[in-house]
């Protein structure tokens, strides 16, 4: 025998049950401005606002979602229109406070902006402010979502706006306040709601779960709320999956399980294979992820927080400052930061950056992933690149090794004085060929000893305090000499026309001396001659220095035009040959 429809229906008592529960994210909804966590900063100026009745007629209220923008304007409205107000504190016990909290009030209205974004829509809330509220203080306008108003919809806003009937108040709530015009923002108090710290949302969850009569494990509140991203809607929505999910205890292998993440277990090994460089254990960890349930996006999601953390603390951060890790594993992140690098973080950060967004588009999502992960465990340190520019810069090897400058000077004896050559000057010293790589002598300052043997290193050093095209031009001397103890002779070659405007300007040869009194501590004279034949017969003394290639190559990058080829196409100078 069948049962009847009446037997088969539920007991009264149960439909009314069914009938009457309010999901957590409403029964917990705050009520008075202490309760609005994470905004603290906005309850006290509207709390002062109210005491020292300076209470504007437009507010603005900003900020992502589910940080308390929509709660925040219905506790401002009871606070004006409670019994017993207004008062920062509203008394939730009246009919006027209790009928702006079921959001049934006939002097609040709330006001959806997305389906109300018409210009009709605002003509008639135009003619309606006119009219005085029914039993409250003041008619108060909640528009959410404000942003979505058409642009004629606010220009015929602005004027009611501006200057509104005493008894109305406006209260606009937007995550997206870029697209209000700037005439509307002009009119209104603007508040921005940061959003809520991880330790906050986790502490409310606590309170919600306590009411409740639900266990909690602290691991498993802190996971929701750091997945709810700053969100108390997200995570409270997310804590009534799990009161669904497992009403008698929630534990952290259920909400990893609900939420398909990994655990902070398997996400540490991960950080540690990547440190070590193994991207075999690496993709292992990946696989034995995949076979739990966890999915591909959200593991590099997660592991793409990690390495924000381990970017925190390779750049001196402390763990208060971690976003993403367990605090039982800020420790082992420090350790990883420092390992890695934080050049190599930020190298490895952009990569799992750039497959999180490819990902989103593509079938293989896998293998995307396992890619990123190899490429970010075969990078190079890269901590260690600016030292080796640096050393290539200066003429040091690639290696790291340190090059020694060959010893520049080449004794001779100067040349007698004859009868032919009798009026031109007499170059008294040891001639120095140059030589174009960085000193590596003694620093500069004052009593620097100048010498034949050091006589190079100080014109560079002294070059080194200028700058401009004469400077550069000024590298490239034939021959360098000391002719008395405090005077420095610069000799360029007969075809090198440059060299002329050295010799016809005193006030850039005085520039020079300035900075050879720098270097040395001591004045030097210095004197540019083009070469003659006096200059000639010291080079015929001289024995010829041998030039190495690699030398050769050292003077050719550091000419003008050769920079100049390298900043616009890249070029490198591969062979030096002799001219015809």
């Amino acid at each position: 025998m069948s049962n009847s429809p009446a037997d088969t229906q539920p007991p009264k008592e149960e439909i009314t049950r069914q009938q009457q529960y309010v999901v957590v994210a409403r029964r917990y909804r705050p009520q008075v401005f202490e309760e609005l966590v994470g905004q603290e900063h906005v309850a006290q100026a509207l709390s002062n606002a109210i005491s020292t009745n300076r209470v504007g007629h437009a507010y603005l209220f900003t900020g992502a979602r589910g940080v308390g923008k929509t709660s925040a304007a219905r506790i401002l409205a009871k606070a004006l229109n409670c019994e017993k107000g207004p008062s920062p504190v509203p008394c939730n016990l009246c009919d006027t406070c209790q009928s702006i909290s079921g959001g049934d009030d006939v002097d609040v209205l709330e006001i959806d902006g997305a389906s109300n974004r018409g210009i009709d829509e605002i003509r008639q809330l135009r003619q309606n402010v006119n009219v005085r509220p029914s039993r409250s203080r003041f008619k108060i306008y909640i528009i959410d979502e404000v942003h979505m108003l058409t642009r004629e919809a606010f220009n015929a806003l602005l004027k009611t706006l501006e200057e509104p009937p005493e008894h109305v108040k406006f209260i606009f709530c937007t995550t997206e306040p870029t697209k209000i015009p700037i005439t509307i923002l002009s009119r209104c108090q603007r508040f921005d709601f940061a959003g809520i710290l991880t330790q906050s949302i986790a502490a409310r969850l606590r309170q919600i779960v306590d009411a409740e009569g639900v266990q909690a494990d602290a691991e498993a509140l802190e996971v929701l709320a750091r997945r709810a991203s700053g969100s108390m809607r997200d995570s409270q929505s997310l804590l009534e999956q799990l009161l669904a999910f497992s009403p008698g205890r929630i534990t952290l292998e259920e909400v990893n399980g609900m939420l398909g993440t990994a655990g902070d277990s398997l996400l540490m090994n991960m950080v540690r294979h990547v440190a070590d460089r193994q991207p075999a254990a690496v993709l292992a960890d990946f696989d034995a992820a995949l076979q739990a349930g966890v999915d591909a996006a959200l593991l590099i999601e997660q592991q793409f927080g990690y390495f924000r953390d381990c970017m925190a603390a390779a750049a001196g951060c402390t763990a208060e400052s971690f976003l993403y890790v367990a605090p039982s594993s800020a420790k082992d992140i420090a350790e990883a930061g420092k390992k890695l690098g934080l050049q190599t973080i930020l190298a490895m950060m952009q990569i799992l950056d750039q497959t999180l967004s490819r990902m989103r588009y593509s079938t293989q999502a896998r293998i995307l992933a396992e890619l990123a992960l190899v490429r970010i465990c075969r990078l190079e340190d890269l901590d260690e690149l600016p030292a080796l520019i640096a050393e290539l810069r200066g003429g040091l090897p690639a290696s790291g090794g340190t090059m020694t400058r060959p010893n520049p000077v080449a004794t001779a004896t100067p040349p007698q004085s004859s009868g032919e050559n009798a009026g031109k000057k007499n170059i008294e010293s040891a001639v120095i060929p140059p030589v174009s790589s960085p000193p590596s002598a003694p620093s500069d300052g004052p009593g620097m000893a100048f010498t034949p043997e050091n006589a190079v290193e100080i014109w560079d050093r002294a070059l080194s305090r200028l700058s401009g095209m004469m400077v550069e031009h000024a590298r490239h001397f034939d021959r360098l000499a000391i002719s008395q103890p405090d005077r420095l002779v610069i000799s360029f070659k007969p075809g090198y026309a440059v060299a002329k405007t050295f010799c016809e300007r005193p006030e850039q040869v005085a520039q020079f001396e300035q900075a050879l009194a720098e270097a040395t501590g001591r004045r030097i004279r210095v004197e540019f001659i083009i070469d003659s034949e006096q200059s000639d017969a010291v080079a015929a003394a001289t024995p010829a220095k041998s030039v190495s290639q690699h030398q050769l190559m050292l003077e050719i990058s550091k000419h003008p035009m050769i920079q100049r080829a390298a900043e616009l196409f890249g070029a490198t100078p591969t062979r030096v040959e002799p001219p015809n």
